[in-house]
């Protein structure tokens, strides 16, 4: 029976890695925009790489604060199942409301007052530590979270675990959590932005596994 965990890699932002993304099996591939990121694609650039891939991992476009016209824009020319969105809550429920897409809200985490309400507007959460001091993005800085603090809130709704994981520590990581699934970047990369087709088949190898 295949593994019920989810596996996520973000980032994605060249030929070489869709397809690695792809034929690894992963469950969702994540385009980011929001331009500080060594990762950072345009909607353009994103439009390029979905070309000719009609099927394959559900596309999830990662913003930060957005506006309206910004998200627009980016469902203008990328075909994106899922939104993954930094931002404040009210600001997740007016994104809903708009854009009738499935959305996650990015969730950094210290103490147990930073998880949210079962009624929040968010479809799900990709989960991580809060940001370090001086860091110039709101995620993707590769700081492990607490996980016995995220063991003992388990969520309402579908998350998947961020933050510092790799091959080598993602299986341990989601036993501890009971997470249903991870999220990468980082971890599966050469060079900041680089994506290492190894690493993503050892990565998805070793959440299924």
């Amino acid at each position: 029976m295949a593994s019920p965990l989810r596996v996520k890699i973000c980032g994605v932002n060249s030929p070489a890695a869709y397809r690695a993304v792809v034929d690894a099996g992963a469950d969702y591939l994540g385009f980011v925009f929001f331009p500080a990121s060594p990762r950072a694609i345009t909607p353009a650039q994103a439009r390029a790489l979905c070309a000719g891939q009609p099927s394959g991992p559900q596309r999830v476009g990662l913003f930060v604060d957005p506006t309206p016209a910004e998200i627009t824009q980016a469902l203008a020319q990328v075909p994106l199942d899922i939104l993954q969105i930094h931002a404040p809550m009210p600001a997740i429920a007016d994104i809903k409301s708009r854009f009738h897409l499935p959305v996650w809200q990015a969730l950094g985490v210290t103490t147990a007052q930073d998880f949210p309400t079962p009624d929040a507007p968010a479809d799900g959460y990709v989960v991580e530590a809060k940001p370090p001091a001086g860091a110039t993005r709101p995620g993707g800085n590769a700081h492990r979270a607490d996980w016995g603090l995220l063991a003992d809130w388990g969520g309402e709704k579908f998350w998947l675990l961020a933050g510092g994981l790799t091959a080598e520590n993602v299986a341990g990581a989601l036993r501890i959590t009971g997470a249903p699934g991870a999220d990468v970047s980082s971890g599966v990369e050469s060079a900041p932005g680089v994506k290492s087709a190894e690493k993503i088949v050892a990565f998805v190898a070793a959440v299924r596994g």
